[in-house]
C-alpha cells in the first residue's frame, strides 16, 4: 500500500472513532498551518528533498507530510509531486504558485490559512478579495433567464417559442 493510500485510509477511513478522527484533523491543521507560515515566509523559495527529509525539516511525522503534498499538489508551479506511488524516499519538491495555493484554500474553506498575515506580503489585499470571489462564483450555478410562451424562440428562428422549440416542453 502506497503512503498516500495509508494516510487516506488514516483520515478518511473507517479505522478511527469520531473522536479519534476529530484529533487526527485538528493536530494535522495545526501542522499544516505552521508549514505553510514558513512556506509563505518566503513564498520563492523551493523546497525539495525526500518525504522523510521534509518531514524532518518541518518536524512532523511522514504521514503528515504525505497529508500536506497531497493538499497542496494542486496548487505548484506548473508540475505535481508523484503523490500516487511515493514513498519516505521519494525525492519531492514544494514550489507555489502563490495566486493558484490562494485559490485552493479558498475552495478548501481553509480561513485559518488564506487568512495567515504571510499573504499580505504575497498577495495585495485586492487580487486577494478578486481570488476570492472568483472561487465562490466558480461553484454558483446561475439559471438562464426564463422563457415564456409568448417570447420570441431562443433559436433565432423568429417564431414564438410556445410554436416552435418549446413545443414538446
Amino acid at each position: 500500500m502506497s503512503l498516500l493510500e495509508t494516510w487516506r485510509n488514516l483520515a478518511y477511513g473507517d479505522g478511527l472513532n469520531n473522536n479519534d478522527q476529530k484529533r487526527l484533523w485538528d493536530g494535522y491543521f495545526a501542522v499544516e498551518k505552521g508549514i505553510y507560515e514558513k512556506i509563505l515566509a518566503e513564498p520563492s523559495q523551493v523546497v525539495s528533498g525526500t518525504v522523510k527529509e521534509l518531514a524532518e525539516k518541518y518536524d512532523t511525522e511522514v504521514m503528515t507530510m504525505v497529508g500536506f503534498l497531497d493538499g497542496i499538489n494542486e496548487s505548484l508551479k506548473g508540475y505535481e509531486n508523484p503523490i500516487d506511488t511515493m514513498e519516505e524516499d521519494t525525492e519531492v519538491k514544494i514550489e507555489i504558485d502563490p495566486e493558484k495555493l490562494y485559490y485552493n484554500m479558498v475552495a478548501a474553506k481553509a480561513n485559518w490559512l488564506y487568512e495567515l498575515p504571510q499573504w499580505d506580503a504575497i498577495l495585495t489585499e485586492e487580487r486577494r478579495k478578486e481570488l476570492y470571489k472568483e472561487q465562490k462564483a466558480s461553484g454558483t450555478i446561475r439559471k438562464g433567464k426564463k422563457i415564456f410562451p409568448n417570447d420570441p424562440c431562443p433559436c433565432g428562428s423568429g417564431k414564438k417559442y410556445k410554436k416552435c422549440c418549446g413545443k414538446n416542453a
